[in-house]
């Protein structure tokens, strides 16, 4: 089975990018971008009540690497790694089946720079050689195309439409699962 025992909090470094761990100092950035309607736009969540609401959620997200249930980073540029711009990560760990659902945003300052795509890249390496991963998916919003191109990009497949899939907001919404199976398994 599937485990997710680091000793330290993997930080993972590309050319222009740091992935780090989440700190209570991104609380602030966290909240603007979740309470940021371009970026939520297809993120269907409850946005945050306050800066306190995440930092719960940030401890959360820590706690959950502690007990190996899942990795979140904060995106960062590596002359500035104190200032979050995004973040991505892994979450609903199925250990039985090696499979991890991975989840992304980034500040709109940012957008059509390739960051998504060189985050995401470091990201499915790390969860396929060290993570162990055998599947990697992601669920999104079908009017999200920016999203759908940039797993498209790094191979994952569209592997179902899920009508009416949860309600948020008065309405049920539709979803789409991609997938991206290790190459090496």
């Amino acid at each position: 089975m599937l485990t997710l025992n680091f000793t330290k909090f993997p930080v993972l470094e590309t050319e222009r990018l740091i992935l780090r761990e989440h700190s209570l100092s991104d609380a602030e950035v966290l909240y603007a971008m979740r309470t940021d309607e371009n970026i939520m736009k297809y993120i269907d969540r409850e946005r945050p009540e306050d800066v306190q609401a995440v930092k719960k959620v940030i401890t959360k997200f820590n706690e959950g690497f502690e007990n190996g249930n899942n990795l979140a980073w904060v995106i960062a540029l590596k002359e500035k790694p104190t200032q979050m711009i995004g973040t991505i990560g892994y979450w609903q760990t199925d250990y039985a089946n090696h499979r991890a659902e991975i989840g992304y945003m980034l500040h709109p300052d940012f957008w059509r720079q390739g960051i998504i795509s060189e985050a995401i890249k470091k990201t499915i390496d790390f969860g396929f050689e060290q993570m162990n991963l055998h599947t990697i998916k992601a669920n999104i919003n079908t009017g999200n195309d920016a999203s759908r191109q940039i797993l498209l990009k790094h191979g994952f497949i569209k592997e179902a439409l899920f009508r009416q899939d949860y309600y948020f907001k008065g309405k049920f919404l539709d979803s789409e699962i991609y997938g991206l199976i290790n190459p090496n398994h």
